[in-house]
């Protein structure tokens, strides 16, 4: 076996034993009531590039998401639409816009925090929605039986980043429809030096 064989196998043991980390930043996902208020009636999102996850995308839409203290703007929108509104930014961002939301998986808007979305003249007031997304990891139920995980469970992941450090309090979404990554927020992401290509290292 020559050199270049060995890296190779090495690289397939590195990816068998890890998970690719992706750094997730500020975002919103819209309801169809949401793109009629903000982009007018029957406009429909205009898809860019698709992310790790199958069916979502990136779109060319961007708001501003407008709080008691202060505006974040060219917030990007991310499709497909969503049975209701919902914003997602981090803890440095919520502290910029003057909101205390609450660390929550996506979707889990029950109690929290309303945020205003405005797109030029137009503008949609959220009574919930606003979270800072809870550090998770995406995976197929075949990965999570690799892994020896289950859906709902809380792990620790080493990122083995040019800073490493190990993340508690991981939560592990098992599903068919979903690619296995794991998801930080771009405030985790850059206390671990992050980069793109970077993996981590799933600890019970």
């Amino acid at each position: 076996m020559n050199a270049h064989e060995i890296e190779r196998l090495a690289e397939a043991v590195v990816r068998r034993v890890t998970v690719e980390i992706e750094a997730s930043g500020r975002h919103v996902h819209l309801s169809r009531a949401g793109v009629d208020q903000l982009f007018g009636v029957g406009y429909r999102l205009n898809r860019v590039k698709d992310l790790s996850q199958p069916g979502q995308f990136v779109c060319a839409e961007r708001v501003s998401l407008v709080g008691p203290k202060g505006e974040l703007k060219n917030v990007v929108v991310l499709g497909p639409e969503r049975g209701e509104c919902q914003a997602e930014v981090s803890l440095t961002d919520a502290v910029a816009l003057g909101c205390k939301p609450p660390v929550r998986l996506s979707g889990e808007i029950e109690g929290t925090p309303g945020i205003t979305l405005r797109h030029g003249n137009r503008e949609l007031r959220l009574e919930r929605g606003l979270i800072v997304a809870k550090r998770h990891i995406h995976m197929t139920p075949v990965d999570a039986g690799q892994f020896g995980v289950r859906n709902g469970q809380s792990v620790r992941l080493k990122a083995l980043t040019a800073r490493p450090l190990t993340f508690g309090e991981v939560e592990v979404r098992v599903s068919e429809k979903f690619s296995t990554v794991v998801h930080l927020d771009y405030d985790e992401a850059n206390a671990c030096g992050f980069q793109k290509g970077d993996r981590g290292l799933i600890l019970s």
